[in-house]
């Protein structure tokens, strides 16, 4: 596995040349999150398609663009469709677009995602601030030959998410009355949902939540020194002595009537900053 500076030149300039000019903030939409794209004032799309070097988003509930724009007066890329091991791809395909948005000038990194709760206490409906990880996918986005290109090889995962942004976002969702649970998020390969078995090893392994996307973004963020906050929207439960086969079509409906909510924490988060 290898990347190039010039690989990451021809997909910058491409988007600079659609207007894509200096975003403050990039935002990373899960699934069934893609409404936040209805708050972008003046938006410009690019397709991934289209995009010099981007991999395509092959999961049918990713649309598969970057839109630049603006929400509440600060300049965003959003990227409506992520890229997943699960789809065929390498842990450079699925982190290559936070290079291009880091090129391209953002200053912080928003993530979203759906995930199971592993922890019972939480319900589906409910958000997760993240505030640590388990990686479980096998790998690393950093594990190539030319790392030191990019930033240091050996990057320090001390504090992966941003200490200040999670404490607005706290009292952001406390100030408008939104439930925000935090915990730590298990990511595994997928796409296969888990075993009984398999919840129980999350749990103990210290997992609240678990999901198949977000750790590599993450650790590729902090090569790139960006600060990170990530939201989890629960969308099953995962109780092993009473599990139930899962309905994909609910996962999504369940994300659609929790975005708002966590839309409203966006918007709000990116206001202060």
């Amino acid at each position: 596995m290898r990347i190039t500076k010039k690989q990451l030149e021809e997909s910058v300039a491409y988007l600079q040349n659609k207007g894509f000019d200096q975003p403050e903030i990039g935002i990373v939409l899960g699934t069934g999150l893609g409404k936040l794209v209805h708050e972008i004032e003046n938006p410009i799309e690019a397709h991934y398609n289209h995009i010099p070097f981007f991999p395509l988003a092959t999961v049918e509930f990713h649309t598969g663009k970057l839109i630049y724009g603006t929400i509440a007066g600060k300049k965003v890329v959003v990227m409506e469709g992520r890229f997943h091991l699960y789809e065929g791809y390498d842990f450079l395909d699925i982190t290559y677009s936070i290079r291009v948005m880091h090129l391209l000038g953002i200053q912080r990194l928003f993530i979203s995602n759906a995930a199971g709760a592993i922890n019972l206490d939480y319900q589906k409906g409910d958000m997760m601030l993240i505030e640590d990880h388990i990686n479980l996918q096998g790998g690393s986005p950093l594990a190539f030959g030319n790392v030191a290109e990019f930033g240091d090889r050996f990057v320090d995962m001390l504090e992966p998410y941003d200490t200040k942004m999670c404490k607005q976002l706290k009292s952001i969702a406390e100030r408008e009355g939104i439930t925000l649970r935090s915990g730590v998020y298990a990511s595994v390969v997928g796409p296969q949902l888990e075993t009984k078995a398999e919840y129980r090893m999350l749990k103990i392994l210290g997992a609240d939540a678990v999901g198949m996307s977000t750790v590599p973004e993450v650790i590729v963020a902090n090569h790139l020194r960006l600060p990170i906050v990530a939201v989890s929207v629960l969308t099953d439960e995962c109780d092993p002595d009473n599990l139930q086969p899962v309905n994909i079509q609910e996962i999504i409906e369940i994300a659609g009537k929790t975005e708002p909510k966590m839309i409203k924490l966006f918007t709000e988060l990116i206001k202060e900053i």
